[in-house]
């Protein structure tokens, strides 16, 4: 733990590339392999499953520190990370034994067996073990044990320390790591020394191996799509709104891959129907999609197949799914990832008409103008724009905007003006300021200023909601969108403004008007509004904008009306929840 507990330290110290890629090489070259393996694990974005209840966690810190729960939330307030207060307030370890235990016994022999015991006996864990530790260690176990373990390193970079200590190609690293993180498979020694074995010992994609690809993945388009020259250099096509996978059929065998890396075959029978046509040695890319009456349907549709162990035979037939290709990346055991796209694409034709797999349509045009009248279209077709893919390039690894080889043009987001009500603290470097924020909107258009401003003063005294009467019905919650800048200035205003505390929530006095966007719309009993939005995301704050002149439910059941669907996202998708905290 103490090796770990020093590269943690240190990555989160630095913001210099290079610093973290030395930082990652000392670790890799001095940690035992079973180490390394969870290391590279949770550093590449592996996540450990919460084995302790954070409320469980809190108290057993109030009685080992001798505090107060009130003392502990002030603490909490000010410090902002549950983990890194514990390890504050915790009294100094009675030895140092602990630190000298592997992440691995940590893991396998300590962490991983205590979700599921009893609370007393989960208590009793926790104090023995803090009881090892000085405060760095305490820190990183308690991010482990909640399952919130997140640190200022990307994949990419993993990737790269890892190739340099191996003496690897950093592509080739990507492909081995491909599924590393995989829930369902624990690291341990043996994978980790697969992933530096020299390359002629240890085959990149073995042929009877379910391992994917590195996605090659796309950047916004900001700039004019007249900067990226002739349209007929570039492939063309839409930007669908469902699951990038990968289809892998080798040894007899089909695996589905989802881009976060995760193995989601079973979730998706339909498309496991259609990779049964696929010869031995293909791998497909493509978008899973809900797919019904010959078209796409709503993301929200699709989202009611995800997170389930089971899929009852009423879901499979309410929420039917289709894979459409749209790249061939291996065929007949050869890696075709270096050949021009075109000339992928034209393979691609060929085996989706022997086979019967959906292909991705292309758009054709003479000019960037046509495209952009196509593009106007997105939302009544169900798609989010196009997909630009220049026809000479290579199937790459990652996002390397540099290249400019894929891009997205994406239509303009959905947008409403709303009221912020209430406001929570950020995390990481944000946990001093009021950053998570929920708004509302009017329950019917205010007559004038005059009425808006008497819901204002009534909210501010608190007093009951006349039943009829005009309200701001909270609707969505948003946490990005502002500069470092603007939030400062809206903490300022939460503050100088603030109603109640409930725990780390501040109702607010309606007074400020922002400016929201968000991708999808869809009806949820599980909100106040009855409305859900999908990635909502704060676009500006709206000074110019009067309070009465927010937005309305009406407002949103008219884009319901035009773009939503009747089932609302699920939790962690995007969807803005809006629930008061009273």
């Amino acid at each position: 733990m103490r090796l770990f507990a020093q590269l943690y330290a240190e990555i989160d110290a630095r913001t210099a590339t290079l610093e973290k890629v030395a930082a990652l090489r000392r670790y890799l070259g001095a940690a035992p392999p079973a180490d390394a393996a969870w290391a590279v694990y949770f550093l590449a974005g592996g996540k450990p499953r919460q084995s302790v209840p954070g409320a469980l966690m809190r108290a057993t810190a109030c009685t080992l520190a001798g505090i107060p729960d009130w003392l502990f939330e002030e603490s909490y307030q000010a410090v902002g990370d549950l983990a890194e207060t514990i390890a504050l307030v915790l009294p100094p370890p009675a030895s140092r034994e602990g630190e000298e235990v592997g992440l691995a016994e940590w893991v396998e022999t300590r962490l991983l067996p205590l979700r599921g015991q009893p609370p007393q006996a989960q208590a009793q864990c926790l104090a023995q073990w803090w009881g090892t530790l000085d405060t760095p260690a305490r820190f990183l176990l308690c991010k482990l044990i909640s399952g919130s373990f997140r640190v200022g390193v990307s994949k990419l970079l993993v990737q790269r320390a890892l190739a340099e200590h191996a003496g690897l190609d950093a592509k080739l690293m990507a492909q081995r790591m491909m599924g590393y993180t995989d829930a369902r498979q624990p690291p341990g020694a043996a994978r980790f020394l697969a992933l530096l074995a020299p390359q002629d010992e240890h085959g990149a994609t073995p042929s009877d191996s379910g391992q994917p690809y590195p996605f090659f993945l796309a950047h916004a388009l900001e700039a004019v799509p007249e900067a990226l020259g002739a349209p007929a250099d570039w492939i063309v096509e839409w930007k669908y709104d469902g699951i990038r996978a990968q289809v892998v059929r080798r040894a007899g065998q089909c695996w589905i891959w989802s881009r976060g890396e995760e193995l989601v075959t079973e979730r998706f029978p339909e498309v496991v129907a259609l990779a049964q046509a696929l010869p031995d040695g293909t791998v497909v890319d493509g978008e899973i999609l809900a797919w019904q009456d010959g078209r796409p349907a709503p993301f929200a549709r699709l989202q009611q197949r995800l997170n389930r162990k089971t899929l009852p035979r009423k879901l499979l037939q309410e929420a039917p799914v289709t894979l459409l290709a749209y790249d061939l990346l291996e065929e007949h055991g050869q890696d075709l990832r270096g050949e021009p796209l075109l000339h992928r694409r034209e393979r691609l034709e060929a085996l989706c008409a022997r086979t019967g797999l959906p292909i991705s349509p292309l758009l054709e045009a003479d000019n960037w103008e046509a495209l952009a009248e196509q593009r106007a279209a997105s939302r009544e077709r169900g798609v989010e724009g196009l997909m630009l893919k220049q026809r000479a390039a290579p199937y790459g690894a990652g996002r390397t905007k540099a290249e400019g080889l894929w891009w997205k043009w994406k239509i303009e987001p959905m947008t409403v003006d709303g009221v912020l009500v209430y406001a929570q603290r950020g995390h990481g470097r944000r946990a001093s300021v009021y950053t998570d924020y929920t708004f509302a909107v009017w329950s019917r258009p205010p007559a004038d200023a005059a009425e808006a401003q008497a819901v204002v003063e009534a909210i501010a005294r608190r007093a009951p909601v006349v039943p009829g009467g005009l309200q701001l019905v909270p609707f969505t919650k948003a946490y990005s969108g502002l500069t470092d800048a603007e939030f400062a200035e809206v903490d300022r205003a939460i503050r100088a403004s603030t109603i109640e505390k409930f725990g780390p929530v501040r109702s607010v006095r309606p007074t400020l008007v922002f400016e929201l966007g968000f991708e999808g719309i869809a009806r949820s009993p599980r909100h106040k509004s009855g409305i859900a939005l999908r990635f909502p995301r704060m676009l500006r704050l709206r000074p110019d904008k009067p309070l009465h002149e927010a937005d309305t439910l009406a407002t949103l059941q008219s884009l319901l009306d035009q773009h939503g669907s009747a089932a609302a996202p699920a939790a962690g998708e995007g969807a803005g929840e809006a629930e008061s905290p009273a």
